[in-house]
């Protein structure tokens, strides 16, 4: 063959190899997985030889929410993968012409499927060291009761979707606001007052479930950032969270306290001890603070393990907080441990939003009127007449209390105050609370009975300010005063 006929031999290879690629059909795949009656989809690809990088996550509960590897092995249950080509078909109208609008139609078609017994999955390692351990947790927790019935301890919780999951998957360092970074740039002792602070002015819900029955529920942090609500236990995860944001020593504590009963704390470490922070006050305590409300230490955890307090007197002066001592404490997951951790639940990050502030306006403008209302209301057989000039005093004070910074007082105000001071004898207070509704600041006000006074020729004085922290979080304040004149 002479090299001009190799050429042109070669050339025609080509464009046939070239044609032959062009021709190669073109599929729209996708990939669906149906487990117990519920099926999942992935997205659609598209190509010659598409290719997907997805994760399906499958809701799964076992009867009776028993985890134990004897139980799941029962289930017969199979797992169906099935992959479908997606086509789209546009109709027209047999009576309408081409320029015509036309309808789409998806279709699918079925191209393959796999099917395999979740009793496979049992034998995946993965798999079968998460059952391993929420079968530990099991055992772990009645033995731990056995010893001693009366002290806490959680180990697996269910989160808001029915699946139950051991409690250290609740902890992850999580980004506080902002807002409340920005404040005391400097002072980082400070900046954790203030977070702490900010927990606890989410409002609290009751837990309703006994804990010990295996159905307590608990949401994510964000989950109760976005609602504005949560429990003893999401209170402390979230300051919890927040402390590992800054590299702190965090843990976790489940207790009792005398005014409160089962609490949830948050424990510290600081160099050479040990600090207590009660989430539903932001109040810290040193572990031998006499006035720390917290009565028993039963549990810890963090996002690695579980340590149940073995120790004969569990009081917080008397505890060892070292629980690397297994004589002090026992834990969940031994140290041998050779299985994969399970993945937090938390996300990577919390996205807030900002507060209405002109929402904010009308609600302290309604709580002002209606206090006043009910003022005059306890009163029924006295005026109630109010001084302006130091509502006007207080009002300006109380915007000033939220941080606690520099002097509360004025130069003017302290001089306007002295003036009233020649003429009456006054008596007032602050009330800060969390907002969770109107009735609740009016029984707080009442509960002062500052109303009750019968001193002849009485007047008051009430002012209102709440501070807006992101996602509808809100610090109520409420500044009373009685103004009696001199005889």
């Amino acid at each position: 063959m002479s090299s001009i006929s190799r050429l042109r031999h070669k050339e025609a290879i080509k464009l046939v190899a070239s044609d032959e690629l062009l021709n190669e059909d073109t599929v729209n795949p996708f990939v669906e997985v149906s487990f117990q009656h519920t099926v999942y989809q992935t997205n659609t690809a598209s190509g010659s030889h598409p290719c997907w990088n997805e994760e399906i996550e499958v809701d799964f509960i076992s009867p009776g929410h028993d985890y134990s590897f004897s139980n799941l092995s029962k289930i017969k249950d199979n797992v169906y993968i099935n992959i479908f080509d997606e086509v789209i078909i546009e109709k027209h109208e047999d009576h309408c012409l081409k320029s015509c609008s036309s309808h789409s139609y998806v279709k699918k078609n079925w191209l393959g499927s796999i099917i395999f017994p979740f009793s496979a999955l049992l034998q995946q390692s993965e798999f079968s060291d998460q059952i391993d351990v929420l079968q530990r947790a099991q055992i772990f927790e009645r033995n731990c009761k056995a010893v001693f019935p009366n002290r806490r301890i959680i180990t697996t919780v269910l989160n808001d979707e029915g699946i139950q999951m051991l409690v250290t998957r609740y902890i992850k360092a999580l980004n506080p606001p902002q807002q409340l970074l920005d404040i005391f740039l400097q002072d980082s002792n400070t900046t954790l007052d203030l977070i702490a602070r900010f927990v606890s002015l989410i409002p609290f819900m009751p837990d309703t479930l006994d804990e010990n029955d295996g159905s307590d529920i608990w949401m994510t942090s964000e989950r109760c950032i976005s609602l504005a609500i949560g429990n003893k236990e999401e209170h402390a995860i979230l300051l919890c969270n927040f402390f590992l944001y800054f590299g702190k020593s965090a843990l976790v504590l489940l207790g009792s306290s005398m005014l409160e009963g089962h609490v949830a704390y948050v424990l510290t470490q600081e160099s050479d001890e040990y600090l207590l922070w009660n989430p539903s006050t932001g109040q810290c305590h040193k572990q031998f603070d006499p006035f720390c409300p917290l009565q028993s230490v039963d549990c810890l955890f963090d996002d690695k393990n579980v340590w149940f307090n073995i120790q004969q007197n569990n009081t917080p002066m008397a505890v060892h907080f070292d629980y690397s001592k297994e004589s002090f404490w026992k834990q969940l997951i031994p140290k041998n441990f050779q299985g994969t951790k399970p993945q937090s639940i938390q996300p990577e990050e919390i996205i807030y939003s900002d507060t209405n502030e002109s929402m904010v306006e009308d609600l302290k403008n309604r709580i002002e009127r209606t206090l006043k209302g009910k003022m005059m209301e306890w009163r029924p057989k006295h005026p109630t007449r109010w001084n302006r000039q130091c509502t006007s005093i207080l009002r300006q004070i109380l915007p000033k209390l939220e941080f606690g910074t520099g002097s509360f007082v004025s130069p003017e105000e302290d001089s306007d105050f002295e003036r009233l001071l020649q003429f009456y004898w006054i008596t007032g207070f602050p009330i800060q609370m969390p907002y969770t509704d109107v009735q609740s600041v009016i029984d707080a006000v009442y509960q002062t009975g500052i109303h009750s006074s019968e001193f002849p020729q009485t007047e008051f004085a009430l002012a209102v300010y709440i501070h807006p922290f992101p996602n509808n979080i809100l610090s109520v304040w409420v500044y009373l005063a009685s103004l009696s004149r001199h005889q």
